[in-house]
């Protein structure tokens, strides 16, 4: 966010002064393209995870500063709530042996930093939304001690103008109001990057949000939210009331959220980048000095910093990302569709599928997205967040009858889709016991359709019928579940209920 003392403030004219910087990096950006500037395609993968902090009881410890001292790596970085983390993986060329040494590289990561985290009284938890947390605990006095949390709080506050209001209806009913945008903390996630060129970006981006809801199908693991059974996957309508600085007058407007999944395929990353000037005004208009066009002229390679920090306050499920290394450009598409967890294995298996079938679909003589509607593929991934493994998505007919025909998502990923992500990882040329291996989680998990979120209601249920109380059966639930998360294997194998119960 530069030097600029982001404590501070902002001047009337500096979101005008900021407008003007965006339009000059857009062309810039739009340069860069036509000149053919960026880097070459090098197949390279990248992956980060939001986690949670608990106690042995199971409930959320604030406390990430003093974790993080003691971890002592750039690995992992603060998040936005006092009880989160985030582990990047440095990135990797998508290849060989490349999952187990992604799984092999996460469980040393993760398994160092649970051990300095119960030095303190603490545990990491990979979970979509942590059963245990409440109203209490995701308050303003909660977010991390970083000036951008703050500032990024103020602002967003600032533009909705009035408290911001969560209702979710799924198996239950949430309805409360927050004053600070700490809800959005309760939503941990996994980001997949893939590096792409130019020339693949649209095919890319268009299979990545193509097949969303079967991400989210299969992968599920956030159903809990403030003791509430709410939809399979609570994070997006969370994350998208959470950060919406529309009060109801500019919804009923149709004023597009700035948790979006989007409204049209798309040609170019340039598309993308476009839209975010146009709809979305600007929440941090920090200015650099940097003139990107007269650096294109002096034969450098232009930041963008203006662009890319509004691109970073623009939460689409698929982000495109701009970057700059060893002074070249190059882009990627980041998946944010994932929740965290359940176990390293759940969490490689998912990146499996995602980079083998984003593969194979964007290669398709007819693409998908030539076959359905965006507003399918919309419709779809709703479906999912409330439905999880059950969900029955909207997918083009086989052959070339056309259309789109209703089916369930563990058949669709069974039937079709798998033999498609194998396919993609042989193109990228991922050793066969890897591929098998992962994908054969994805395809265990749709025969028994058991994912975290079913296993986590499933658990839950179990310690209600047995006597306990809401809360308690959720700590209880919370706790078992990080026990099998720490025996690592996958969630399609765990029982449910507790140990020594006759249910279990």
């Amino acid at each position: 966010m530069g030097d600029k003392d982001v404590a501070g403030g902002f001047a009337l004219d500096d979101r005008q002064r900021y407008r003007r910087k965006l339009q000059q990096c857009l062309a810039a950006l739009g340069r860069l393209l036509e000149e053919k500037r960026f880097d070459r395609p090098r197949n390279l993968l990248g992956l980060e995870i939001e986690l949670n902090l608990t106690g042995a009881d199971g409930l959320p410890r604030m406390m990430n500063a003093e974790v993080l001292d003691r971890i002592a790596s750039n690995d992992f970085q603060t998040e936005l709530g006092m009880f989160n983390l985030e582990v990047n993986i440095v990135p990797h060329r998508l290849g060989g042996r490349v999952l187990d040494q992604l799984a092999e590289e996460l469980r040393a990561g993760l398994g160092y930093a649970d051990r300095k985290a119960n030095e303190v009284g603490a545990g990491i938890m990979m979970i979509g939304i942590l059963p245990t947390l409440t109203q209490e605990d995701l308050v303003h006095g909660n977010l991390s001690d970083v000036d951008r949390y703050t500032l990024l709080n103020d602002q967003i506050l600032t533009a909705r103008g009035e408290a911001f209001e969560l209702d979710i209806s799924g198996v239950e009913r949430l309805t409360c109001t927050s004053a600070s945008i700490a809800p959005e903390a309760a939503c941990t996630s996994v980001q997949l990057h893939l590096q792409v060129t130019p020339g693949r970006f649209a095919d890319v981006w268009n299979a990545a949000q193509a097949v969303a809801a079967v991400q989210i199908a299969v992968g599920a693991n956030a159903p809990f939210l403030f003791g509430r059974e709410l939809w399979r996957e609570s994070r997006p309508p969370l994350f998208q009331q959470a950060t919406d600085t529309r009060p109801p007058e500019l919804q009923a407007q149709g004023v597009r959220p700035r948790t979006w999944f989007g409204e049209r395929w798309v040609d170019s990353a340039y598309d993308l980048f476009e839209e975010n000037l146009r709809f979305f005004p600007a929440l941090l208009p920090i200015c650099s000095d940097e003139d990107p066009m007269r650096a294109i002229d002096e034969g450098s390679i232009p930041d963008l910093r203006e662009l890319t920090l509004h691109n970073g306050t623009i939460y689409r499920w698929n982000r495109p990302v701009y970057s700059v290394a060893d002074g070249v450009p190059h882009l990627r598409v980041e998946n944010r569709v994932l929740p965290a967890g359940p176990t390293v294995t759940d969490v490689i298996a998912n990146a499996a599928f995602f980079y083998g079938l984003v593969r194979a679909l964007a290669e398709e003589p007819r693409p998908v997205w030539t076959r359905m509607p965006f507003a399918t593929a919309e419709e779809n991934f709703d479906t999912a967040c409330r439905q999880g493994i059950d969900a029955e998505l909207y997918w083009p007919r086989p052959g070339r009858a056309g259309g789109v025909t209703r089916v369930p998502a563990v058949k669709l990923v069974r039937d079709e889709l798998l033999p498609l992500a194998a396919a993609g990882l042989d193109a990228w040329q991922v050793a066969p016991a890897d591929r098998d291996r992962y994908l054969g989680v994805i395809e265990e998990r749709c025969r028994r359709r058991v994912n975290g979120a079913s296993w986590q209601a499933e658990t839950f249920h179990r310690a209600r019928e047995a006597g306990l109380g809401r809360d308690a059966a959720l700590a209880a639930m919370t706790r078992r579940y990080r026990e099998l998360m720490l025996q690592g294997d996958p969630v399609h194998t765990w029982p449910v209920g507790f140990p020594g119960r006759k249910e279990a």
